[in-house]
């Protein structure tokens, strides 16, 4: 009888011993998220947008506004190596360790990090191919060092999952009906979480942003998503069984009627809200979704107003206990946004070449001639200047935006 007693004393503490060694990870308890030690967090953030997926308005551009479109304009004017030389430049000043230690001073508990698929691929991106690991891996490393979880977004996805700029697509969402590109986000998603599987500074991931919206409703797509999700996911837990996956609802991330009931312990969902009144009405359907399915919820992306509706807002998701990261972190001469930089002089000049109509070489050449300082060696140096004026030592806080998200500086 003694002998049974003890084997069954073994067991027991076995399998506590497991499961708690397994308390590596941030995790999904009910509504809640929690640190590796039990602590239920509230996380608050920013999104470090522009870096790994660029994005036109941040380059004060209207209508060039994709990565591809940018990288057009920019190889017209000074051809494919510098091209490729400024991209370089502007991935590697960006954002830096210095950027990552000031947000975590300044209070900042969670990054949500947006990047293109086509970074960890073999398709040629801002001037190279399979590159991006490298500024995913060094980005880790920084918010480890300075205990910041990270929220890997797949800002841009095979095929598009938006169908606009944001994604660097063809125009279409074609992520949703075409099966080639469903299993190429799998196989990629997969690769990601077999990656960092034993992250603990990862707290897990997004697995598209802003998908389907409004455009495409007579297409009928939304019925694709949920699906797409849980094949992905499957996928992700076969190489990862402990990262949270993060869902983002239809219509820029703002339609929950996409989802039925949760389909893995580790989820949690997001929605993105803009230019709205910062008032109870317009997130209590998120509320409701949480409080209905004990699932944790996470204000992926807001912002891009001024200081008083910002901290309006930010309030509201507090009193809500309401997870949340702003976008974006950094931005030129603008003040919608906790960092600043200051814009080159000459730069409008680039601008008005990107914007203007470009669409045959007829045009081009006729531009080349009619705008003035845009010779390739002017570009070359408005561009490094954009670099230069990118790094952390050069750029400078938002105070009151900083405020209005209760950030120190």
């Amino acid at each position: 009888m003694k002998t049974k007693l003890w084997i069954f004393l073994i067991i027991l503490l076995t399998a506590t011993s497991c499961q708690e060694a397994e308390k590596h990870y941030a995790y999904v308890d009910g509504k809640g998220i929690y640190s590796p030690g039990g602590e239920r967090l509230q996380l608050k953030g920013v999104n470090l947008g522009n870096w790994l997926l660029p994005e036109g308005y941040m380059f004060k551009m209207r209508d060039c506004n994709s990565p591809r479109k940018i990288d057009q304009a920019i190889r017209e004017l000074i051809g494919n190596s510098a091209t490729t030389a400024f991209w370089d430049a502007f991935l590697e000043n960006y954002i830096t360790e210095p950027d990552i230690k000031w947000l975590s001073e300044a209070g900042v508990n969670l990054i949500r990090l947006p990047f293109d698929y086509r970074l960890l691929c073999h398709d040629d991106f801002l001037g190279r191919d399979m590159h991006g690991y490298e500024y995913l891996d060094r980005a880790i490393e920084w918010c480890a060092k300075y205990h910041i979880y990270v929220l890997l977004d797949m800002h841009g996805a095979p095929g598009g999952q938006t169908g606009d700029n944001i994604d660097n697509s063809d125009g279409y969402p074609w992520l949703m009906v075409d099966e080639g590109m469903k299993q190429m986000v799998t196989d990629l998603w997969q690769d990601i979480a077999a990656r960092y599987a034993q992250d603990t500074a990862v707290i897990g991931y997004n697995l598209l942003n802003e998908p389907i919206p409004q455009y495409f409703d007579e297409d009928n797509l939304k019925p694709n998503l949920e699906p797409l999700y849980k094949r992905i996911t499957v996928a992700i837990r076969e190489v990862d069984k402990h990262h949270i996956v993060f869902l983002g609802g239809a219509v820029w991330e703002t339609d929950f009627s996409v989802f039925s009931e949760p389909f893995d312990d580790q989820i949690a969902y997001t929605f993105h809200k803009y230019w709205m009144p910062p008032v109870q009405r317009e997130i209590q359907q998120y509320v409701d979704f949480r409080e209905k399915h004990q699932v944790p919820i996470l204000m992926g992306e807001s912002g891009e107003n001024d200081d008083a509706w910002v901290r309006a807002f930010r309030e509201l998701l507090d009193s809500n206990e309401i997870h949340w990261t702003f976008w974006p972190y950094k931005k030129m001469d603008n003040t919608r946004g906790p960092m600043n930089f200051d814009k080159p002089a000459g730069w409008d000049n680039f601008v008005q070449y990107a914007e203007s109509d470009r669409s045959s070489f007829a045009n081009i050449r006729a531009l080349k001639d009619s705008i003035e300082g845009i010779r390739p060696d002017e570009i070359v140096k408005i561009l490094d200047q954009f670099a230069e004026n990118s790094k952390f030592e050069n750029c400078y806080p938002n105070r009151g935006y900083c405020d209005a998200l209760g950030l120190k500086y």
